[in-house]
């Protein structure tokens, strides 16, 4: 295959050897349990912990607040390795990617101290709590709000789509602070969230895809919630705080997608070098061969476009035009290659015990979160 010896410019031996530890770990502490993860629709809590024993949570967080001390390569790795393992179901992009990132990006130091090392343990699962079930991807229409009460803001208002709603512990709100106009007014509130009178977990949400993921409704009725948790300390500064983490959100979904795109066609080689129809293997038919000679071409294009952008991203070079156009591209190119190999299996790709039914449900709301790919264009085009 095309992509056999690819290596990426960006990594080393160590993200070498971090490949080996991940691959190692998602095979025995992750794989077994998809099944019965998908029918709780949730992994099981202490996963978190065994993660974080086994280094791999907020592994691109400085040491001293806990983490990994690595780069967005070691994160990439990661999440690569969940791609080709066709996992879904473990949201560490969410916890140490994204959320880990918007704490040690702006958060004052007194947070990192509090927040960050249980993250990297486990024993803090967070959740970003951004949509509502009227905003979308307009987080500038956001309603909820925070009023302050002397040394507390009392909170009111509606989430949805919560990844790890069921388990998080602290969630980062996004919440108007002020009666300020659009994105002026948004503050990111911090809400340690166990027996917190006002704070309730709505119902899990049931998907299309990413059924092993534990996503949820929340909802807060008159919940305070200290000061001290504004993140960054400055009232008004959230959706700033947004738009600076959002290209890293953005490359870590393309670089998902890139991942099952390869996967798709790994997986569909192999059953097309076994399946037999008419007397041979259907790998021996021109349009099969073709086919998935057109669908590995995409794949190894999606992988090598997303690795450029990895790189840019570890120079600290990725803007936000190129980080919507990866993220834009590569779930398009996803969701293309699963879709052609899905119809190489003919009625098997309709059966969930195979992959590649999984991978087709998964991968459609890759195009949606994040900011739909509607929006990434959007964003593209104001840089033209």
């Amino acid at each position: 295959m095309i992509l056999d010896g690819y290596r990426a410019a960006w990594e080393t031996e160590e993200t070498d050897d971090l490949r080996a530890l991940a691959r190692e770990f998602i095979a025995h502490e992750v794989t077994p349990h998809q099944d019965r993860w998908a029918a709780a629709h949730q992994v099981d809590r202490d996963l978190w912990n065994k993660a974080g024993d086994a280094g791999l949570l907020c592994i691109s967080i400085p040491e001293e607040y806990g983490g990994g001390g690595g780069t967005f390569a070691h994160e990439a790795i990661i999440l690569q390795e969940q791609g080709f393992a066709g996992d879904t179901s473990w949201a560490n992009s969410v916890h140490s990617t994204i959320i880990a990132h918007y704490i040690n990006a702006v958060g004052t130091e007194e947070q990192k101290k509090r927040w960050l090392p249980g993250m990297a343990s486990g024993d803090i699962v967070a959740a970003i709590a951004m949509t509502e079930p009227g905003t979308g991807s307009d987080l500038q229409a956001v309603k909820t709000k925070a009023v302050r009460d002397g040394d507390d803001y009392v909170i009111n208002g509606a989430k949805t789509f919560i990844s790890n709603g069921t388990h998080c512990d602290i969630v980062v709100i996004v919440a108007r602070t002020s009666n300020a106009p659009g994105a002026k007014g948004l503050s990111l509130i911090v809400a340690e969230v166990n027996d917190l009178p006002g704070f309730s977990r709505g119902r899990v949400l049931d998907k299309v895809g990413l059924h092993g993921q534990d996503t949820r409704e929340l909802f807060f009725e008159d919940m305070r919630v200290p000061v001290d948790n504004l993140l960054g300390g400055v009232e008004g500064k959230g959706f700033i705080q947004l738009m600076q983490q959002l290209p890293q959100e953005r490359l870590t979904i393309a670089v998902g997608g890139a991942a099952t795109a390869e996967t798709a066609v790994r997986e569909t080689v192999a059953y097309a070098k076994e399946r037999e129809a008419f007397g041979q293997p259907i790998m021996g038919f021109q349009n099969t061969k073709f086919v998935l000679a057109e669908c590995a071409t995409e794949a190894f294009s999606a992988r090598t476009f997303v690795d450029h952008l990895t790189s840019l991203h570890i120079d600290g070079k990725l803007t936000t035009e190129q980080a919507s156009a990866g993220k834009y591209w590569a779930t398009d190119a996803q969701n293309r290659v699963v879709d052609r190999c899905l119809q190489v299996f003919g009625g098997y790709g309709y059966m969930n015990e195979y992959p590649i039914a999984r991978m087709f449900a998964d991968a459609r709301v890759q195009k949606i979160y994040g900011g739909t790919n509607e929006i990434m264009k959007e964003l593209i085009s104001r840089g033209l």
